[in-house]
């Protein structure tokens, strides 16, 4: 394959699908390994490596779910053409084509990018880069791009491939009709007649086909944007702001987090502008992390 059919084959990474919900185990697994090949590590990774640490990128930037699987993405990625698993055939797989979790450890099975694309990977950075910024922009918002660079052990900088279009009047539209204000903080900074450090957020991402709709936004300073799209708070069906158990901290916890637990948002000036319950759902099951803390 030449460099045009590699990026084809990403950009086609067929990820599974029921719904609306998320499934980032593919462009993750594709993460965490190109990471180790710019690292000089193996292109061939130990299952019981990437269980593990896959398992970890998936509690961090994937949805919330009472057990994650390493071994899905591990072994399906093979039948994108981008994958390979030697001595595949000696594993038996279920009806659907799965392995048990168990043989992976068994029988130390190691699995990565074929020779190909490895090699192509290692002798073209601009590639790596293409590649990289579709898993990015294809599948998370962008507040949290550096994060998933940062724990996949990816430094390089990425422009915009522009690949999810947006609507070029849909952050002019959700800050005005928030009033050019932060809906958790109230935050209204301007710079003459700018708004600074305020932007438009996604309550369902454009990642999950959340439409550019003023119902499906929110006006949040940047510190907020963060935190939401990290799954740090959640909006309930009544629009009060719910605190993640899962988040903690010390300076900055209670002043820019904790007190605005069990809060109401700070509305919009039209009720046909608030959130709508089924965008804020989404971002329950898909996005928050943890429980609600107590009230």
């Amino acid at each position: 394959m030449d460099r045009e059919e590699i990026v084809q084959k990403f950009e086609t990474l067929k990820v599974w699908q029921r719904g609306d919900e998320r499934a980032p185990h593919k462009p993750l697994l594709v993460l965490y390994a190109i990471g180790q090949l710019l690292e000089g590590k193996n292109r061939l990774l130990p299952f019981f490596e990437v269980d593990k640490k896959l398992g970890s990128l998936l509690r961090d930037f994937g949805p919330k779910r009472k057990r994650y699987q390493p071994k899905y993405p591990f072994w399906r990625l093979q039948k994108d053409g981008v994958w390979e698993i030697p001595g595949a055939d000696r594993i038996e797989v279920s009806s659907n084509g799965d392995v048990r979790r168990g043989d992976l450890f068994r029988y130390e099975v190691a699995g990565g990018f074929t020779e190909n694309i490895a090699r192509q990977f290692q002798d073209d950075s601009s590639m790596v880069s293409d590649v990289v910024q579709i898993m990015l922009d294809s599948h998370f918002p962008d507040t949290v791009h550096e994060d998933i660079l940062q724990a996949t052990g990816i430094d390089l900088t990425f422009k915009s491939t522009g690949q999810q279009k947006r609507d070029p009047n849909f952050r002019a539209n959700v800050l005005k009709a928030y009033e050019y204000r932060c809906a958790v903080c109230g935050f209204d900074i301007r710079l003459g007649l700018r708004p600074i450090a305020l932007e438009a957020a996604h309550i369902k991402w454009r990642q999950a086909k959340g439409p550019d709709l003023v119902v499906n936004g929110l006006a949040l300073c940047s510190l907020h944007h963060k935190l939401f799209d990290r799954g740090a708070f959640t909006l309930s069906n009544e629009l009060e702001i719910l605190v993640s158990d899962d988040a903690n901290g010390t300076a900055g916890f209670d002043e820019w987090l904790m007190r605005f637990h069990g809060e109401k948002l700070n509305f919009p000036q039209r009720q046909t502008y608030y959130p709508s319950e089924n965008f804020t759902r989404w971002h329950v099951k898909e996005v928050f992390q943890g429980e609600y803390r107590e009230l």
